[in-house]
């Protein structure tokens, strides 16, 4: 491996499953460093395409995202890295995927569990090929001032106090990725900084070694002095040991393993890592430092200690004029949230959206402020629903029962309606659900289904206005306009329409005050002695008993009554209720396999 420099500021790459976070992580470290492009050049989300939208500094960005590897790496031939999250399950495969490409350099494992085979496998690929695998089980890497994988490093808070924006003396490696941010702190504090860090991975099996990572940096001429902090378990160290005796390291190394308190329990113990489990008296962390001293690395007598031998270590080099002093900047404020500020309480921001129905933001939605499990636990039904939704209050249980039964028979009046025709014609023409129906209830209005209204509107017009029958029906002629919800094209004054009937039935059994609707009778019966067709049809039934529902509940001011008139509540009945009914068409007719409706020749009218 060895060679040096891993990262630069120009280094980009591929992130593969995509996590908003890490990612967001990355770009503002970018922003710290005074990148002038993303870090993050390409996501790899399976089976996904398009854009995800993630902030560089103060400006949004749409990064691409890709289905698959190896479109990923044909659209984004500069980016030389991998950055991997999947799962333990598939790490292994789209790891070695990677591997595969040629553009790609370095993989990132942040997956822990791998199977050791696996992971054996990448490793010999790597080597044979001339790649770098970090991880599994790693938080990653980072070159100070210039790229950072993932979420290494932790908060911008954190990457701040460890002056991690501008490049140190020092270069870090260590198998532990929450040690390490412990561990850049410690170095920022007691010397110019990390040049660069790396986590290898917890796993038994590492994709790269601690010796590797020391003897890349002892080619790095940027990297004074190294730091590494090992674990009991494995031999990983021993290699250093021998690279120190061999003299193929030419700068002070401070060394510590960790896990030397192991030697206090009886039976064996795992730290954490699935690698950091000692197999015998080479494997503990007292023969490791002892290995290291003797080669010649510096090693504290304690975890405690090391500051101070990192210190020391430096100040010699400083003193021996080998590391000139960094000259400090200040990085660049990077843009809060506005979510993050507005809940620290550091702005506010209007909303866009204004709902006083229901809310769902708690454990369960709401509507209108009631539970929707209470609702089902209390057994209510859609009338009630439609009464928390529609009029913001529980209305009483005749009032749910009349909405329901106005649904229940407003639901179909056959095909032959314009609604239902179109809807049958629009899904014989092969057309989804949703184009079916909505192409029904677009021919809803006044002369279909509209009427609800309208009836409602000028019934409660002249009576509270006292017009006779005669009056208000005269007066609407003189105007133009037909009375709505009077008259039918079948129903006549000696055959009912027995939705009709059902209604005023229910009505006169329930209902406080029917005012209303006997008025509407009155009506009625005016019209039928000028022709024999102008019954109360289900629209003037539904649109008086309405009135008397909202007057006689007590439940309503006479401006709200005024304004479920004049918003549409009543006709929005008719459209729940015949949406019902045109979405049976087009089952119906989908089921049926009916093929493209053509209108016959003969029942068209051709002329000039």
């Amino acid at each position: 491996m060895a060679t040096g420099q891993l990262f630069s500021k120009t280094t980009q790459a591929l992130f593969y499953n995509y996590k908003q976070l890490p990612i967001q992580r990355m770009l503002d470290f970018d922003f710290l460093c005074g990148r002038e492009t993303p870090s993050v050049a390409g996501i790899i989300n399976p089976g996904s395409e398009g854009f995800q939208k993630l902030f560089f500094g103060q400006e949004e960005i749409a990064i691409p995202v890709h289905s698959t590897i190896e479109a990923s790496c044909a659209a984004h031939p500069t980016a030389d890295v991998f950055i991997n999250f999947a799962s333990f399950r598939s790490a292994a495969a789209s790891s070695m995927a990677a591997l595969k490409q040629p553009t790609i350099r370095v993989v990132a494992i942040i997956a822990e569990g791998v199977p050791e085979s696996d992971t054996k496998q990448l490793i010999a690929y790597a080597k044979a090929n001339n790649k770098v695998v970090i991880g599994p089980a790693t938080v990653g890497g980072i070159q100070a001032g210039a790229f950072k994988i993932g979420d290494t490093a932790g908060t911008i808070d954190n990457i701040i106090q460890c002056k991690l924006y501008r490049p140190g003396s020092v270069g870090f490696v260590s198998k532990s990725g929450g040690m390490s941010n412990e561990l850049y702190n410690t170095i920022a504090r007691v010397t110019d900084g990390i040049y660069e860090g790396i986590a290898i991975g917890g796993d038994v099996f590492p994709g790269s070694t601690l010796s590797d990572h020391v003897l890349r940096f002892n080619n790095i001429p940027q990297v004074k002095m190294m730091v590494v902090l090992g674990e009991l378990g494995g031999r990983d160290e021993y290699s250093l040991v021998e690279a120190l005796k061999q003299g193929k390291i030419n700068k002070p190394v401070v060394a510590w393993v960790s896990g030397t308190c192991a030697t206090l329990f009886k039976s064996e113990v795992q730290f954490g890592h699935a690698g950091a489990k000692s197999g015998g008296e080479m494997e503990s962390a007292q023969a490791k430092n002892q290995a290291l001293r003797e080669a010649g690395a510096v090693v504290p007598t304690s975890f405690e200690a090391l500051e101070s031998a990192i210190k020391e270590t430096f100040e010699k080099l400083v003193e021996a004029g080998k590391i000139s002093p960094v000259k400090e900047v200040t990085p660049p404020q990077i843009p809060e949230d506005l979510n993050t500020a507005i809940k620290s309480g550091k702005v506010r921001a209007p909303t866009h959206i204004i709902s006083t129905i229901s809310d769902d933001r708690g454990e369960e939605p709401t509507y209108a402020g009631v539970p929707m499990s209470s609702i089902v636990e209390q057994g209510l039904g859609v009338g009630d629903v439609i009464s928390l939704l529609w009029f913001k209050r529980s209305l009483p249980h005749y009032c749910t029962r009349f909405i329901e039964i106005c649904i229940m028979l407003c639901a179909d009046h056959g095909p032959c309606v314009s609604g239902a025709h179109n809807t049958i014609v629009t899904a014989r023409a092969g057309k989804d659900l949703v184009s079916s129906l909505v192409s029904g209830l677009l021919t809803i209005g006044p002369r279909f289904g509209g009427a609800i209204d309208d009836a409602a509107r000028y019934f409660k017009d002249a009576y509270d206005k006292g017009l006779s029958p005669y009056e208000f029906v005269e007066s609407m002629k003189k105007k133009g306009i037909r009375v709505p919800g009077i008259g039918h094209r079948i129903k006549r004054g000696d055959n009912r329409d027995k939705r009709v009937e059902l209604l005023q039935r229910f009505a006169r059994s329930n209902f406080p005050s029917v005012k209303y609707m006997e008025y509407a009778v009155e009506v009625e019966t005016y019209t039928l002695s000028k022709a024999n067709n102008l019954v109360l049809n289900v629209d003037g039934a539904i649109g008086s008993l309405f009135l008397d529902l909202l007057a006689g509940s007590g439940m309503f001011t006479k401006q709200e009554i005024d304004e479920i008139i004049a918003i549409g509540y009543l006709n929005g009945l008719f459209v729940l209720a015949r949406s019902i009914g045109l979405i049976g068409h087009t089952f119906d007719q989908k089921r049926l396999k009916q093929p493209l409706y053509r209108h016959p020749w003969e029942d068209v009218l051709y002329t000039k």
